[in-house]
């Protein structure tokens, strides 16, 4: 299965069960100056997450791009990168909460 198959695939899982697909944010996190990159499919929700109401509604999932340069040196093997796609589900005070 390729990649794109797999993100096409879980993205339509959600919309399903009445999540709304968000794009993925910008990897150069906007107000946020504590961190060069996205390193995290939760930073760009984090404002949502604590509470501030997200324009597309309580129930999301998006596949993040992110980069996270920690062990750069290590970059080559088969366990160690810098950019990759998070997948993410979010309930925002909606289900289980």
């Amino acid at each position: 299965m390729l990649s794109s198959e797999i993100r096409e695939r879980y993205l339509k899982f959600f919309e399903k069960r009445r999540h709304a697909v968000i794009p993925s944010a910008s990897l150069v996190p906007e107000n946020d100056p504590s961190s060069l990159f996205i390193t995290a499919g939760m930073q760009p929700l984090v404002p949502y997450l604590l509470g501030a109401k997200h324009p597309a509604g309580t129930r999301l999932v998006d596949v993040q791009k992110c980069i996270r340069t920690g062990d750069i040196e290590d970059v080559g093997d088969n366990r160690h990168l810098t950019f990759f796609e998070m997948l993410g589900n979010w309930s925002l005070g909606d289900y289980f909460k």
